[in-house]
């Protein structure tokens, strides 16, 4: 029997951003400060990369043990996936002895409506 669980499919236009696009209007302060986690924590290298690889992991989703080799300790791996944890960006499910990592559909689609300009007129 498998253990797979399939993720919902998130349309866009059921998206619900953090914030306006830039463009749009100034943000809020809670608008601010909730993109400004978001950002901060893909800001390190270490981050950034191991966003990227449960990000463009077959399916949306890596076990640590698929993504940990980035050049730091084991100990180390967890604090940034803490981190990304904290800031919204990834969630996590232990299976047995792994953790597995998700990037949900509606962080990226939020965090690219936030950089897309407005069309012009």
């Amino acid at each position: 029997m498998s253990n797979v669980t399939l993720l919902p499919v998130v349309e866009p236009e059921s998206v619900v951003p953090c914030c306006p696009p830039l463009t749009e209007r100034p943000m809020n302060a809670e608008e601010a400060e909730k993109a400004a986690r978001m950002f901060k924590a893909l800001g390190d290298p270490v981050r950034l990369r191991l966003f990227s690889a449960v990000a463009s992991h077959e399916g949306g989703e890596a076990c640590v043990c698929d993504i940990s080799d980035v050049g730091v300790s084991q100990p180390t791996v967890s604090h940034h996936l803490k981190k990304l944890k904290e800031a919204g960006l990834l969630t996590s499910e232990r299976r047995g002895t792994w953790v597995y990592y998700r990037v949900e559909p509606s962080v990226l689609a939020a965090m690219g409506q936030l950089l897309t300009s407005a069309p012009s007129a």
